[in-house]
């Protein structure tokens, strides 16, 4: 622009300021809320203008990984999407659009992918308690069956069910909670989670050792699943998002939870920054974010009271979702 007095009315008017010299023209959600004279948080979180993703409630939706996705599929659900699901009977596929359970990291998303369209024989499959001689899923956190027998035809029917969802899916939402992991020194398998009967009757857990999962190897992962999901179902999008509940505790002893959890966040974050740039259908949204700076900003609070306050409360979880409608369902300019 050659006026200078019309350039700077486009920029007051349309733009946000920046304050250094040369003058540079920034997008409003491109700058700092409330910095120097923009305009403060208002409760629309600054979405950029343009997506990618565009979703209807006739789009085929479905979302696995971390307590969050069980989140996210209630209000799909309750506002009326489109939202894939089976074994809709089974406790575990409360959380997601099949028995899955909580997946609270890559590697165990990975073996749904691995067990779902491939050939998946862990070195030991079930866990059988010492004392009750209940049969428990190491993989699946904590579900449980009378006998080998039904274990074996329940995981049968659990493959066909989560193929045919992450099959049917145009759009797959994937939570990353955190990198902690329990792995098999043997074959290299991730358990959920040591907890259950199996754990507290005393099973044996020497051959599995407790670590600390890094970055590349989350960006692996994430990679795996997406190749493969997308060799068998090229249509469907991703939409990868970072948990924004917190860990409740760490089997760490070199670091404090607060400590583990940021550490978590920002490896599982920056993989999935990653993540997204490398492929074009798949794409990050910040719910992570939305929680966990642009709430406070706001003077509010993010986490629940009482017993769980590691979560975050309702009106969080509000705010991501309307969030996630405003970026991916309403049109924008």
């Amino acid at each position: 622009m050659s006026n200078p007095v019309l350039h700077e009315r486009f920029i007051s008017e349309k733009m946000a300021v920046s304050d250094v010299h040369p003058v540079h023209v920034f997008e409003h959600w491109q700058v700092w809320p409330g910095s120097y004279d923009n305009p403060p948080p208002d409760g629309n979180y600054p979405a950029p203008a343009q997506q990618s993703v565009r979703i209807d409630k006739q789009t085929p939706i479905t979302s696995m990984g971390s307590c969050f996705a069980r989140e996210i599929k209630k209000v799909l659900i309750e506002k009326g999407f489109a939202y894939q699901r089976e074994e809709t009977h089974h406790p575990a596929s409360i959380h997601a659009g099949a028995a899955w359970e909580r997946l609270y990291n890559t590697f165990s998303m990975r073996q749904i992918f691995e067990y779902s369209f491939l050939e998946w024989s862990p070195n030991l499959r079930w866990w059988i308690a010492p004392v009750s001689q209940v049969v428990q899923d190491p993989y699946r956190r904590i579900i449980l069956y009378d006998s080998i027998d039904k274990a074996e035809a329940d995981f049968k029917n659990h493959r066909f069910c989560s193929r045919k969802v992450l099959e049917a899916a145009r759009i797959l939402i994937l939570t990353l909670g955190l990198t902690e992991i329990w792995e098999d020194e043997e074959d290299g398998s991730v358990i959920c989670l040591p907890s259950g009967p199996y754990v507290n009757e005393g099973g044996d857990m020497s051959r599995y050792r407790f670590r600390v999962s890094r970055y590349q190897e989350n960006l692996e992962n994430l990679c795996f699943i997406r190749d493969l999901l997308f060799a068998h179902n090229p249509a469907c999008k991703i939409v990868v998002t970072v948990s924004p509940v917190n860990l409740w505790a760490t089997f760490r002893d070199d670091c404090d939870v607060l400590s583990a959890s940021c550490n978590s966040k920002a490896t599982l974050r920056a993989a999935a920054d990653e993540f997204a740039s490398i492929y074009d259908n798949v794409f990050y949204f910040p719910a992570f974010e939305v929680a966990n700076l642009y709430r406070p900003m706001m003077g509010l609070p993010v986490f629940t009271e009482g017993r769980e306050n590691f979560h975050v409360n309702q009106e969080t979880i509000n705010l991501i979702m309307d969030t996630f409608f405003r970026y991916y369902c309403e049109p924008r300019t």
